[in-house]
């Protein structure tokens, strides 16, 4: 994708002069969409990054928060490999493991944990044929192979650094067949005093390349991915996707911390998107300095590389150093111990950023201008008219086998057994309950141990219903897991991801969930510190649905939390909102509305988007004072799929659950911020929540290992072994 015209004349007018080859490329790359966010920027500023317990929040490779009352420290990252991924589903996932990675390790931190949120096209059809743009077998089988290729290359290279991957979300939609969606989002631990930044320091430092050798791998691979995918992206487009080495991963972790132990690193920065280029400008110019770069000094792999190569490959397992100039030798000698190459490629100056190779001058710009100079995108938003009210007729148990054996609320268990989530011997709760809890040992707290919890993902069959109202579901439905675990919500990163922004409908879509979004989460008092853009997720079969990942962080005293399966020895209550508001103008004031259901999806129809909690913070901490009573049993959020699904999802070979619900459309509905709740002691439940949530009964759990569920005036029943059957449907699909 060549420079604009528009930004030609701007660029020739900033240097005085017609731009070189690699000035043309590296402005083309960082002046992109996936570099500058030029189409979303304007809207970023909706979001609260600040906080009690935040130290470093947007614009640095990852954010930063205090866990309370310790010393320790944690960053918070989420990226997106979307382009990438459809291209080569393996190393494109891959690398979008290890360069979150390398965000992580950029701040002084080592990684701990790991969240990935999948999204792909339908793997099965729908029930009902009134299902407009279901997707042929060709394109399901296509589906299948992505997910495949994904959920093996995050394996590989997530099991070989040895970070563990504990939570996130698969989800399946029609919109995302030509263009399925990868976020993955990192937690590492740091100090105070071990903390780094990607701020230059000083004039006069040096820079310092260390990791693997560069080569051609990824080239232009920011501009690819600021474009729609075409047909032929899957053979056309391969050279832009950069290739993984994990094993080189694991030796620059150890290097980093060796690095930072003795304090030899003064800022960094990792090498992503525009390669060397993208790192060193931006670390220089968040300083306020310039650089003068000797491109022959680079390590590289292959032979006759010219200076733009050199300077915008994306090689993977690279980092940017600043380091003291008396230090150089130091970090050479401990790269050395790690197998590592190492370069001292220029100095940190006062004037320009510049780049030389082979005795020419072939990069001189201001750096400032290079990082932030991109012009933003003045764009049209026009919005979809309110959808009409078209209800399916469906009977219970129809309703029911369709959602628990929808793909997006069924076991996830053939992805997450794929991951080694115990690596680091911190996971307390294990994949596949609401929220993932792992302790954080050593926080400088004598009297207590201290424990994170953390969700991630979105529902996209949400926002395309209603952008707005489904975002704040999406805010709402992850601090909700946090909470039915006891954790209290500390922070978030979101990946807003989208379609092309050009197209009004599109860009109103992905800005309604932008806003949405950060409504809910200044509602809930969860600041949004960190976070990425993806646009231009559009292919063949159309534009995403606005998919607004969020990531959210939260912390607990202790790591014990209640299971998601009933014990057999409680009453089952549902505690849920006192108050429900529509969440946007054309959503329902209705808890109990179908729009944006897996139900609707599965037998067609329309409704509008149901009510969300109109104080979801006091909401959360309700929920989080009833997950730590010790009349507690079991906890488990109300989602995908509905209370037919949540319930189903509670019933073991030992224990079971008999519900009553009031009408037939009760079970389906996809509400946010409702948790079920087994207890021993429903008065001292409702004095937990006051007035701040209902509780709602809904029967008894048993003994007898399976689910007994009335609806209106029809009723089914289901054993433990058939509802596993029922949900094991990626397992049939895929093995």
């Amino acid at each position: 994708m060549p420079l604009a015209d528009a930004d030609h004349e701007l660029v020739v007018g900033e240097l005085g002069r017609e731009p070189t080859r690699a000035e043309q490329h590296l402005f083309e790359n960082l002046w992109s969409e996936h570099c500058a966010y030029r189409s979303s920027r304007m809207l970023l500023s909706a979001f609260e990054s600040e906080g009690e317990h935040v130290e470093i929040g947007p614009g640095d490779d990852a954010a930063v928060v205090r866990v309370p009352d310790t010393d320790t420290l944690l960053t918070f990252g989420v990226e997106s490999h979307n382009h990438p991924s459809y291209v080569d589903p393996y190393d494109g996932a891959a690398t979008g493991v290890g360069g979150i990675v390398r965000d992580t390790l950029s701040m002084g931190a080592f990684p701990i944990a790991l969240a990935d949120s999948l999204y792909f096209g339908p793997l099965t059809e729908s029930r009902s044929v009134a299902s407009q743009g279901s997707p042929d077998a060709v394109d399901r089988e296509h589906s299948r192979y992505l997910l495949d290729g994904v959920v093996e290359g995050i394996a590989d290279y997530g099991n070989a650094i040895g970070v563990p991957t504990v939570a996130g979300s698969v989800a399946f939609e029609a919109g995302h067949v030509g263009n399925p969606l990868v976020n993955v989002a990192c937690v590492g631990k740091t100090t105070p005093e071990r903390l780094v930044t990607a701020e230059a320091q000083k004039a006069g430092n040096r820079l310092v390349l260390l990791g693997n050798a560069t080569g051609r791998d990824g080239l232009g691979g920011a501009s690819f991915a600021s474009e729609d995918l075409d047909e032929d992206a899957e053979t056309e487009d391969r050279p832009a996707v950069q290739v993984g080495d994990p094993y080189s991963e694991k030796l620059l972790i150890e290097c980093n911390e060796a690095l930072v132990d003795e304090g030899l690193i003064e800022s960094a920065r990792d090498l992503g998107a525009a390669g060397l280029g993208g790192a060193s400008s931006e670390l220089v110019a968040k300083g306020g300095f310039g650089a003068d770069i000797d491109l022959e000094a680079v390590h590289t792999r292959e032979p006759g590389m010219n200076a733009t190569e050199i300077l915008l490959a994306e090689s993977q397992e690279r980092m940017c150093y600043e380091v003291a100039p008396e230090n150089v030798e130091r970090v050479k000698e401990i790269a050395e111990r790690f197998d590592l190459g190492c370069s001292d490629i220029g100095e940190i100056t006062e004037g320009n950023y510049v780049c030389r190779f082979e005795g020419e001058t072939v990069v001189d710009a201001d750096a400032d201008y290079l990082a932030e100079g991109a012009p933003m995108n003045d764009l049209a938003r026009e919005a979809p008219g309110v959808p009409a009210t078209d209800l399916p007729e469906f009977d219970l148990g129809a309703g029911f086998e369709a959602v628990v054996a929808d793909p997006t609320a069924a076991s996830k268990e053939w992805v997450y057994r794929q991951y080694d989530h115990e690596v680091g011997l911190r996971t307390a709760t294990p994949p596949g309950d609401d929220a993932a809890m792992l302790a954080l040992h050593d926080t400088g707290a004598a009297d207590e141990e201290h424990a994170i919890a953390l969700s991630s993902g979105a529902n996209p069959h949400w926002t395309d219903c209603d952008p707005e109202a489904g975002a704040r579901a999406v805010a709402v439905e992850n601090a909700t897991n946090l909470a039915a675990k006891g954790a209290t919500p500390l922070a978030a990163v979101d990946c807003l991801n989208g379609g092309n922004p050009e197209d009004p409908e599109t860009y109103d879509g992905f800005a309604a969930a932008v806003e949405g979004l950060a409504e809910a989460c200044a509602d809930l008092s969860v600041p949004v510190v960190g976070g990425n853009v993806s646009l231009y997720n559009d292919s063949e079969s159309g534009p995403v649905a606005p998919t607004p990942t969020l990531a959210v962080l939260g912390t607990k005293s202790g790591y014990d939390a209640p299971p998601a399966a009933v014990s057999g020895e409680g009453d089952l209550v549902l505690v849920e909102p006192t108050e429900w508001v529509a969440g946007s103008g054309i959503g329902s004031d209705d808890p109990d509305a179908l729009g944006g259901s897996l139900l609707l999806s599965q037998f067609g129809g329309s409704d509008r988007f149901p009510a969300v909690p109109a104080d979801p913070g006091a909401l959360v901490a309700a929920l989080g004072r009833v997950a730590d009573l010790e009349s507690t049993l079991a906890t488990h959020d109300v989602s995908d799929g509905g209370l037919a699904v949540t319930l189903a999802e509670m019933v073991t070979d030992a224990a079971g659950v008999d519900a009553a619900l009031d009408d037939a459309a009760a079970p389906f509905s996809e509400a946010p911020g409702r948790v079920v709740v087994e207890t021993t002691h429903v008065g001292s439940l409702r004095e937990a929540v006051g007035d701040h949530a209902a509780v709602r009964p809904l029967g008894t759990t048993t003994e007898e290992g399976a689910l007994s569920l009335a609806a209106g005036e029809e009723s089914v029943t289901y054993s433990a072994d058939e509802i596993a059957e029922l949900r094991d449907v990626l397992a049939r699909e895929l093995d």
